[in-house]
C-alpha cells in the first residue's frame, strides 16, 4: 500500500451489452430517463401516463357504445327498453369489438384502440355496417324512438368521422364520449349531466394527447363531430 492509486478511466467500469441483445448497460442508473408515453403498458413510466392509459381503457369507444343503448333504454323505457338496448349493443358495439379483437390477436391491428390510423379503415367500415343493420332492425321491430335516435346518432357520427380518419387521425375517443354525454343529458337532468360529462370528456381528451395518440386539434375535432352529430340527430327526431 503506497496511499496512492492511479486514476481509473470511468469507461472501464462500464460493461458493454451482450452482442445482439440490446440490454441496458449494467452500470446505467435505474432512473436514467423515463419511458415515453408510448412505452408499453407495465413499463416504468410517469404516474400521469399511467392514469392516461387507465382513462383511455375505461372510456374506450367500444365500451361506451356497448353500455349506452341499454342505459338509454332503461332510463326511458324500463327493463323492456333495456332489452331493446341490448339488441342495439350487440350489433353496434359487440360486432365491431369482435372484429377488432380478432385483428389484434392476428397481428393485423396494433391494439383495440386502433392507434395506427391506416389500420382503422376495415374495422370502421364494419362498424358502419353493423350500426346500419341495427338501425334498420330497430325501426322495423318498432323499438322506442329515443333508442332509434341514439343509434342514428352513432351512424351520423361515423358518417362524419370515418371519411376524415382516412386522411387525418380524428379522435374517436373524443367523438364517442362527447356524443354519449349529449345523449345522456337528454334523459338525465341536463345541467349536472353536462357538467360531469364535460369534465370526463376533458379528462379523456387530455389522456389521448398525453399518450401522444392525438394532437389537441384532433381531440377538439372529435368533440365537435361527436357532440354535433348527437345534437343534430336529437333535433331532427324532435325528441
Amino acid at each position: 500500500m503506497t496511499g496512492y492509486e492511479p486514476a481509473r478511466d470511468p469507461a472501464a467500469d462500464i460493461t458493454p451489452p451482450a452482442a445482439g441483445t440490446g440490454d441496458p448497460l449494467p452500470h446505467q442508473p435505474a432512473d436514467a430517463g423515463d419511458p415515453s408515453p408510448d412505452a408499453p403498458a407495465g413499463a416504468r413510466e410517469p404516474a400521469a401516463t399511467r392514469v392516461a392509459r387507465w382513462v383511455t381503457g375505461v372510456f374506450a369507444p367500444q365500451a361506451l357504445v356497448i353500455v349506452l343503448p341499454p342505459l338509454i333504454g332503461l332510463l326511458t323505457g324500463g327493463w323492456p327498453g333495456a332489452g331493446w338496448g341490448l339488441v342495439a349493443s350487440a350489433l353496434c358495439g359487440g360486432v365491431p369489438a369482435g372484429v377488432i379483437l380478432a385483428g389484434v390477436r392476428s397481428g393485423r391491428l396494433d391494439s383495440h384502440h386502433l392507434v395506427d390510423r391506416e389500420s382503422r379503415t376495415r374495422p370502421l367500415l364494419v362498424a358502419m355496417a353493423a350500426v346500419s343493420v341495427a338501425l334498420v332492425l330497430l325501426v322495423l321491430l318498432g323499438a322506442p324512438i329515443l333508442l332509434v335516435a341514439t343509434v342514428t346518432a352513432m351512424l351520423a357520427a361515423l358518417a362524419l368521422t370515418v371519411p376524415i380518419t382516412l386522411r387525418w387521425k380524428i379522435s374517436f375517443h373524443a367523438a364517442v364520449s362527447t356524443g354519449t354525454v349529449v345523449l345522456l343529458a337528454h334523459v338525465l337532468p341536463a345541467v349536472p349531466a353536462l357538467t360531469a360529462g364535460g369534465l370526463i370528456v376533458a379528462l379523456i381528451c387530455w389522456a389521448r394527447v398525453r399518450l401522444r395518440h392525438h394532437t389537441p386539434a384532433q381531440v377538439v375535432a372529435g368533440v365537435i363531430a361527436g357532440g354535433g352529430a348527437a345534437w343534430a340527430t336529437l333535433a331532427a327526431f324532435g325528441v
